[in-house]
């Protein structure tokens, strides 16, 4: 096992690690890929994102709905599908891991990123309904369609590869981890047993998918713009309540993009790469423009125009991102907490702790591999520093009330801490930063605090929800996959064998899950490009024809 996570590690790091160097840091292939798209869809499509925005919201909102077109659900329900997927867990933490990477500026990069996911998601969403295909299991389309109908058979292994991985992406991130999360925070928040969280999740879900596409899209299209409203409604009542600090940090964010002065764990000045980075990297996995998941569920909307589910589409990147984690992001910057040292419980073992070498003008870096032995003294490290989420903790205590410096050294290897009088200690205490989407709980738990000490469970509900919905919406696009490779008779045992892994990602650890599933996410983003690409042509016929005849209009 212990092989088999090192070569999946490896494969890991050679699609999401491999790129550019440019000084310190490196621009991942992956990245300069979908940006590389984007623009270039861009300005294929004459900035559709901006000109056509307007009409998108039109029709989403059911303004042009004819029941009778082919079709499996409305605009909005395949708008709702699509974003239960794509809201989640990166508009709470993924938004927080940028600002604690990369600063306020990181926000600012992550605006640019949507901006041009808006002109994939138009694109792909597109070119899925123009290729769908219909079926005794209802419609189906995505990119697998589009690359073995739009580019020729030839390119049908080329399909399958990207079906097959989307399919094992389903079962792992968009499934498995999904419940582990749910699960993980039920038993540190409330208590409750792995096994029982597993359990009702994983009916809650199967009684959903086992429906099929009508069933989710009514679920989610009251499940998605529920929890989505709950959370941005907290987020909103505590800007209101600092309305005057909404300004200075709008500017802060401009600022910093260009600019970086200050950071916690990856900033500094000048470093405005790292602060691009975080953005970048945060912005196109939370909108997930370009990953060809989305396309699935907008395959299946009522219209017989595809480019009218095309503008509905890039309406996504447009809520994920500009609306819902630019809040979050505020929230987190006008509460002040991003940068905030809070009284921590510091395991020796825990996964959080790691070690930094501090530079003489106070900027630091992360070792590669943990020291043999740190020396404390008096609190502090003497040589390499020890590290909570990857910033140094300027000084240890051996207690919570931290009234007792600690002297001694920490064994990184064996997970303990020594003090000078012999004692061992598991857990040292000291101020730290906090990342993820704990600190976006204590974002929401400080800006709600006026009103009572409530403001973190409103966060900790939509982690809850964001897990089930998700995966919901994942197991759509996994039976649409098993459809493509192995026809329709797959689809009932592939919802089955679904459900089943919702439990079993509840109750067992999922570390390599995580890791194998960024993988196939990685390598199914390449082929969906390359269709992109080459099938612009086809794409600018579509939209110029679409917007010419003004079909909405009959």
């Amino acid at each position: 096992m212990e092989a088999l996570e090192h070569f999946v590690e490896s494969i890991n790091s050679l699609i999401w690690s491999s790129g550019i160097p440019v000084g310190d840091q490196t621009i991942p292939f992956i990245v300069i890929a979908l940006l590389g798209v984007g623009f270039f869809l861009t300005f294929r499509l004459g900035f559709i994102q901006f000109r056509r925005l307007g009409h998108g919201m039109a029709v989403a909102t059911g303004r042009y709905d004819d029941p009778d077109d082919p079709g499996d659900v409305s605009h909005f329900q395949a708008l709702s599908t699509a974003l239960s997927a794509t809201v989640g867990i990166g508009n709470i933490a993924g938004v927080a891991i940028a600002l604690h990477w990369g600063g306020p500026g990181a926000l600012f990069w992550m605006w640019i990123t949507a901006l041009l996911g808006m002109a994939t998601k138009f694109a792909e969403v597109t070119l899925a309904q123009n290729y769908r295909a219909s079926g005794e299991d209802g419609v189906a389309g995505g990119p697998m369609y589009y690359i073995e109908k739009g580019l020729g058979p030839a390119w049908k292994p080329m399909a399958i590869f990207f079906a097959v991985a989307l399919g094992l992406t389903a079962f792992l991130t968009g499934d498995g981890v999904q419940a582990n999360t749910v699960a993980d925070t039920m038993g540190s928040s409330f208590g409750v047993p792995a096994w029982v969280t597993g359990l009702v999740a994983s009916a809650v879900v199967g009684g959903v998918i086992l429906g099929g596409i009508k069933r989710i899209g009514r679920v989610t299209s009251i499940l998605a713009p529920a929890m989505a409203g709950l959370y941005v409604t907290g987020a909103a009542v505590i800007l209101i309540m600092n309305a005057g600090e909404i300004w200075p940090a709008l500017s802060l964010i401009v600022s910093e993009a260009f600019n970086p002065t200050a950071g916690v764990a990856g900033t500094g000045v000048g470093a405005i790469l790292v602060t691009a980075m975080w953005g970048v990297k945060r912005g196109l996995f939370s909108n997930e423009a370009g990953q060809g998941s989305a396309p699935i569920a907008h395959a299946a909307a009522k219209t017989d125009e595809p480019v009218s589910e095309g503008v509905v589409a890039l309406l996504e990147p447009f809520i994920d991102t500009i609306l819902i984690c630019t809040m979050t992001a505020m929230v987190i910057i006008i509460t002040g907490v991003w940068k905030d040292r809070m009284p921590t419980e510091l395991p020796v073992a825990g996964g959080d702790m790691s070690f930094v070498d501090v530079r003489d003008d106070g900027s630091f870096s992360a070792l590669e591999e943990a020291p043999a032995k740190i020396v404390v003294e008096k609190g502090a490290s003497v040589g390499p520093s020890v590290a909570w989420h990857d910033a140094p903790v300027r000084e240890l205590y051996v207690d919570e009330g931290q009234k007792t410096l600690f002297t001694g050294s920490i064994d990184p290897e064996g997970q303990i801490a020594v003090g000078s009088d012999g004692t061992k200690y598991e857990t040292l205490y000291g101020y730290a930063v906090e990342s993820g989407a704990p600190l976006t709980m204590l974002a929401f738990r400080r800006g709600l605090a006026p009103l009572g000490d409530f403001g973190h469970h409103i966060v900790l509900l939509c982690v809850i929800l964001f897990g089930v919905s998700t995966a919901i919406s994942w197991s759509y696009y996994g039976d649409r996959c098993a459809n493509y490779v192995l026809g329709p008779k797959a689809v009932g045992p592939y919802r089955v064998v679904f459900v089943l892994m919702h439990f079993l990602g509840a109750v067992v650890p999922l570390s390599l899950a995580w890791t194998l599933g960024d993988v196939f996410l990685g390598v199914v983003i390449v082929p969906n490009l390359i269709a992109l690409v080459l099938l612009s042509p086809k794409l600018i016929e579509l939209t110029k024809d679409y917007f010419e005849r003004k079909p909405w209009k009959r």
